[in-house]
């Protein structure tokens, strides 16, 4: 099925539509970026400015332990038992496991290089 004069009219009438279509569909995609670029940069700004919540740091290494509070616990009787826990400055827990020390550690500069 051959192209005939005729419809190569109706197709050329019809090209520059096509190509406006085109353009229009580019610069769409290029303001919706922008849009979305300004979105973000506005809420980067919001977040910036507000004061935000702090974090829970829970039971971690940073929390503070309350000594005086320990103190009353065991002074009360909810504490360790007699004979249980820190003996020797070494808690219980590492009591457990066998350390392995070498005795020449430290003690010999390489200065070889």
């Amino acid at each position: 099925m051959a192209i005939q004069p005729i419809d190569l009219q109706a197709l050329f009438s019809q090209v520059d539509k096509v190509g406006k279509t085109q353009s229009d569909l580019k610069d769409a995609l290029a303001v919706q970026q922008a849009m979305q670029g300004v979105q973000m940069q506005k809420k980067t700004e919001a977040n910036i400015q507000s004061v935000n919540k702090t974090q829970d740091s829970g039971e971690g290494v940073e929390k503070v332990n309350d000594r005086d509070a320990k103190q009353r616990r065991e002074d009360n009787g909810e504490g360790k038992a007699e004979g249980e826990g820190e003996e020797d400055g070494e808690p219980a827990a590492l009591k457990k496991f066998v350390v392995f020390r070498d005795p020449a550690l430290g003690k010999n500069i390489d200065i070889s290089g």
